[in-house]
């Protein structure tokens, strides 16, 4: 037989080995190595893969751990644990609901602001959606609104910190591009590529996710005038009405001085996202100080925390790795070339297929999962293809939001399963993030009509 055929159906065989493993529940990062490297070793058994490509590993970890890039990943991992430490998600709750809370569908407008808020601010999905669950739940219920809608609004919420800069997300995608995008270009004779980096990526995204708030706030809105008596409002004592302005103003002026720091400083080009990511963990810091929550246990669970996080995050790379150089050196990214390109519809087919693939994983793994495994397979072939980086990325970015709302394995869902009533089924959490899911694939949708939403914003700022 063929060894290029070989290696080929080795590496197919590879990949749904792998998602059937993980199915099994085996951790993801010893999946991905455990899996390629057992089928590493069949392959050179066939002769179609040369062990000495391991040797690259260590050179691939090293550039990891030296990216000055990835740098901010930790620090704006501090940065958003170290707020939900000092209870601004809470006030900005509280204050919000007093604001909007005296008309129809006004508590589930609060949560999707104050979500985009510590979103732009925090980007912790799991603190996020549990203080939301914990202060606003309770209150919806309390007030008449239907579980379903309340527990769609506070999932969808939630899950913004994965779309809206400065996201983590956004971060590694960013760095992933830049690679595969100069491959790419260089591989087509363009020795002088348009650098495409992690700013980029933020300022396409923010057009997006300011989309996809307005969408929620719409849907919530239509609820209000259509079916009044599912999001009914909330009779706000005066006494709780004075001085509320002040209130709004002391909530709201900290976290929003936060972004145009940390964002503003992006997106004008004054400091690089790892510079800027410092200047929010320290931002963090003094706003937790000003509230009196800045101590030693305070830092140290922090600290913790974000060396938990980073490191579940790190290790899922490292074991993708090894997946991306045994699939691509068996020509599993000649596989991959020839399924799209043979796509009905060119362009269009073949983001379809891949957008419809990452939605499909998104009810079994995580987003990180998904693009340390997605990303270096398909995109290389998009962006051959002509597809521009940014708008990709962005449209992954919003897809995979998804994969925290849907279930089986939808982290969201089990944030707000953990601290929901008796009263509030899982049942009535699954139905509910269904209208919010249907909103964000019409996003995906949009910004593939109109990619200047993820497009015009980078070219206007960088040119």
């Amino acid at each position: 037989m063929d060894p290029v055929l070989i290696g080929e159906i080795l590496a197919g065989l590879m990949f749904f080995g792998i998602i059937g493993f993980l199915m099994l529940g085996f951790p993801v990062a010893f999946s991905l190595a455990g899996v390629s490297l057992m089928f590493g070793v069949v392959g050179m058994a066939f002769g179609v893969f040369d062990p000495s490509n391991f040797g690259s590993l260590a050179n691939r970890y090293i550039g990891f751990m030296t990216n000055e890039v990835l740098v901010a990943v930790p620090l704006f991992i501090f940065m958003g644990v170290l707020l939900e430490r000092s209870r601004i998600a809470e006030q900005l709750l509280i204050t919000m609901g007093k604001l909007f809370g005296n008309m129809p569908g006004g508590l589930g407008i609060s949560v999707i602001l104050v979500g985009a808020l510590l979103a732009a601010s925090t980007g912790v999905v799991g603190a996020t959606v549990v203080t939301m669950g914990l202060i606003s739940l309770p209150a919806m219920l309390r007030s008449g609104y239907d579980p379903k809608l309340a527990c769609g609004v506070i999932c969808a919420s939630g899950t913004l910190g994965q779309i809206v800069p400065p996201s983590t997300v956004l971060i590694f995608m960013g760095d992933m591009l830049t690679g595969i995008n100069a491959q790419v270009q260089m591989a087509k004779g363009n020795f002088a590529p348009t650098p495409v980096s992690v700013g980029d990526l933020f300022a396409g995204a923010l057009l997006p996710s300011l989309l996809l708030v307005t969408l929620y706030l719409c849907w919530v809105i239509l609820k209000a005038i259509f079916d009044p008596k599912s999001c009914p409002p909330t009779a706000v004592p005066d006494e709780d009405r004075k001085g509320l302005i002040k209130e709004v103003i002391v909530a709201l002026i900290p976290p929003l001085a936060l972004i145009v720091a940390v964002l503003g400083s992006i997106l004008g080009g004054i400091a690089t996202p790892t510079e800027a990511s410092s200047v929010g963990a320290v931002g963090a810091m003094i706003l937790a100080a000003m509230r009196g929550r800045l101590n030693l246990g305070v830092l140290r669970e922090a600290t913790i925390s974000t060396a938990s996080i980073t490191s579940m995050v790190f290790i899922i790379l490292f074991g993708a790795s090894v997946f991306s150089i045994v699939f691509r050196l068996m020509g599993g990214d000649n596989l991959v070339h020839e399924f799209l390109a043979g796509l009905p519809g060119g362009i269009a087919g073949a983001i379809f297929v891949v957008m419809l693939i990452m939605f499909l994983l998104g009810f079994i793994l995580d987003t990180f999962e998904i693009i340390f495994i997605v990303l270096p397979i398909t995109a290389p072939v998009l962006l051959n293809m002509g597809v521009d980086p940014v708008l990709l990325g962005v449209m992954i970015g919003v897809n995979l939001q998804t994969s925290f709302m849907t279930p089986p394995f939808g982290f969201s869902l089990f944030y707000l399963r953990g601290v929901a009533p008796n009263s509030v089924s899982t049942g009535m959490i699954y139905k509910g993030i269904l209208p919010f899911v249907a909103i964000q694939v019409i996003t995906v949708a949009l910004l593939f009509m109109f990619p200047a939403l993820a497009t015009w914003l980078p070219k206007a700022i960088y040119s």
